[in-house]
């Protein structure tokens, strides 16, 4: 991303944020806070995709291999 978008997702950030929590600042705290925030919110949003993305490929596993038993079972059963 570059700077410049960085900045201006950052002022747009900044701004909803400071309207939202009805906090006063200045408009470079506001860039501040918004370029910041854009930060931490882009790192915290990766990890919990990452997490979920664990989460939701060990639950297609166990459906999977669930799967497999149920065919093996089948399977035997007719021998």
């Amino acid at each position: 991303m570059s700077a410049l978008l960085l900045v201006l997702v950052g002022i747009a950030a900044g701004f909803v944020a400071s309207k939202l929590m009805k906090v006063p600042l200045s408009f470079l705290e506001t860039v501040a806070i918004g370029v910041l925030g854009a930060l931490v919110g882009g790192f915290a949003l990766r990890a919990l995709i990452a997490a979920s993305g664990v989460v939701l490929g060990l639950v297609g596993a166990v459906v999977g291999a669930c799967a497999l038993l149920w065919l093996y079972q089948r399977w035997m059963r007719r021998r």
